[in-house]
């Protein structure tokens, strides 16, 4: 198939469905997605997202708690733009559909999470990106303008590489045509051209043994802007989410949200001591870096592989009615949460850094956007605030908007671009080669690039990485496409931009945090 569209999508969940709405009616929207179009992170949002709804919360208290959180290293002037458009966001979510939870008073029942320090969360019980993703779709597939492809999976971007022209590091005119998809029906590669291309194809958390994330979260948007010579910043600060439950062998991690520490839930040892105030004046609910090192040195101390959050206390009645899928899956592995403490430990669940944007969302690349996830806003700096993040997508997607609606009419298609050439190419028929490189890569990433860092721990993933990388390249240059073998050589380009990414960074912040360098911050 050889396609041409006004706005090509690359993602389905907020960030991509939330911007496909507004350039509808525009042009020509193409949304790819990787998977079935529910099956997205964002549905796997349990918390909810901040913004400034009612006093005595304010726009300055959302700035200033998200400037905190990221360890002062967010850009001021997105976190302005972020949270002053915030309460603009919400209504429009309203305005598709979604269902926020509300108050018997008709006010929205607003949660509160570590680092913030007002009510500002909303949610829909702890289902809150599911419903998102409900409403969005819904109104989606009722646009006429927009086709949905769903397990299409996006190889490559095309740029003037593709037409035999050099590009490098140092070209600062690259282009982005369009790109090249494998079709799921009849597994070649398909050339789709656009005038905007949008990149939403989420986070990375696969790299990592653990994760909160799902199994489609393998970076494909910054390992394709990467080798296509885009700027790609701040890849070293991988925020582990503190609280997964602890079910070894189960994959995603299921999250354990935040919430239930702002609802009053407490972080507790094996002893049942009461660990965080030794590390934070604000205990449970300090921001997810100090928290996830925390947990990660009390097991380390006591040689216990996970620890506790006690909700024991808290009223049953309200604990289940607030937190009735967190309560219906304890209990499905034999825990009741009224009555037994939940075992968790830290996950790898956000991606802080990714596809350098600005503040309309555009990449270093001409015609190529990216929101979510996937992008680098500066919004977070060196550690995401809580439910900032779902914010983020809805405020940058509609930035992205704005922009690409007023330069569509002005870009023409590149017609020179070639369709995909797979000569030479043989179907791999060793599977394993692909799955024991990917537990490979997991291993090495969470024993020397997880939550504390070093020196020599990085120097020895580089180097093994290096090694796994000349043989996944060598797979995939005589191989027929699938979507595994380019999962797994998306996810050899991330570790190896979080790796280098960690090594220049001669300092611990936020989430990196190496015990080589002096601490700046709290005394974990």
């Amino acid at each position: 198939m050889r396609k041409k569209v006004d706005f090509l999508v690359i993602g389905s969940g907020i960030a991509g469905l939330s911007f496909a709405l507004k350039v509808a009616d525009h042009g020509e929207v193409c949304i790819i997605s990787k998977n079935k179009a529910e099956e997205t992170a964002t549905k796997y949002a349990q918390g909810g997202i901040a913004a400034v709804m009612y006093t005595p919360d304010t726009y300055e208290k959302h700035i200033r708690d998200t400037m905190i959180a990221g360890d002062e290293l967010s850009n001021p002037e997105i976190v302005r733009i972020a949270i002053t458009e915030s309460t603009d966001r919400i209504k429009e979510l309203i305005e598709w559909g979604t269902q926020f939870d509300k108050k018997d008073s008709g006010q929205y029942d607003l949660a509160k999470e570590g680092g913030h320090s007002e009510y500002r969360v909303l949610h829909h019980k702890d289902s809150t990106g599911l419903e998102i993703q409900r409403a969005l779709l819904c109104q989606v597939q009722k646009h006429p303008n927009i086709s949905l492809y769903e397990n299409y999976f996006t190889v490559d971007l095309i740029t003037q590489h593709h037409l035999n022209i050099e590009v490098n590091k140092k070209t600062n005119d690259v282009k982005c045509y369009g790109a090249y998809v494998l079709n799921p029906e009849t597994k070649e590669i398909d050339t789709i051209l656009s005038k905007i291309t949008l990149l939403a194809t989420g986070g990375a958390g696969n790299v990592y043994s653990t994760t909160t994330n799902p199994e489609l979260a393998t970076g494909d948007g910054v390992a394709m802007v990467y080798r296509a010579k885009g700027i790609i910043e701040k890849m070293e600060f991988i925020q582990f989410h503190p609280t997964s439950l602890n079910n070894p062998g189960e994959t995603p991690s299921f999250l354990i949200t935040e919430t239930m520490r702002g609802f009053g839930g407490i972080l507790k040892s094996h002893s049942g001591e009461k660990f965080m105030n030794k590390y934070d004046e604000r205990g449970s609910l300090a921001p997810r870096d100090i928290v996830a090192r925390a947990i990660d040195t009390e097991m380390k101390i006591s040689g216990d592989d996970f620890v506790f959050l006690d909700c024991t206390h808290l009223d049953e009645n309200k604990l289940i009615t607030e937190f009735p899928t967190i309560y219906a899956k304890c209990l499905s592995i034999g825990i009741d949460i009224t009555k037994e403490m939940i075992p968790v430990i830290p996950a790898a669940h956000y991606t802080c850094g990714g596809i350098k944007v600005d503040e309309y969302a555009r990449s270093s690349i001409e015609n190529l956007y990216a929101s979510g996830e996937c992008s680098s806003t500066g919004l977070h700096g060196a550690n995401r605030l809580a439910s900032n993040s779902l914010l983020e997508s809805a405020v940058f997607s509609h930035r992205a908007s704005i922009d690409s609606i007023k330069k569509r009419s002005s870009i023409t298609y590149c017609n020179e671009v070639p369709d995909w050439d797979s000569s030479g190419t043989v179907l791999n028929e060793e599977m394993v080669l692909i799955t024991q490189t990917h537990q490979e890569l997991q291993s090495i990433m969470s024993n020397y690039v997880g939550i504390v860092r070093s020196n020599l721990r990085l120097r020895r993933a580089l180097d093994r990485l290096q090694i796994i990388y000349r043989e996944t390249e060598e797979l995939y240059n005589k191989s027929i496409l699938t979507t595994q073998i380019c999962e797994l050589r998306n996810l050899i380009n991330i570790a190896f931009l979080i790796i280098k990414m960690a090594q220049n960074r001669k300092e611990s912040r936020g989430l990196h945090y190496s015990i080589d360098y002096p601490k700046t911050r709290n005394n974990i």
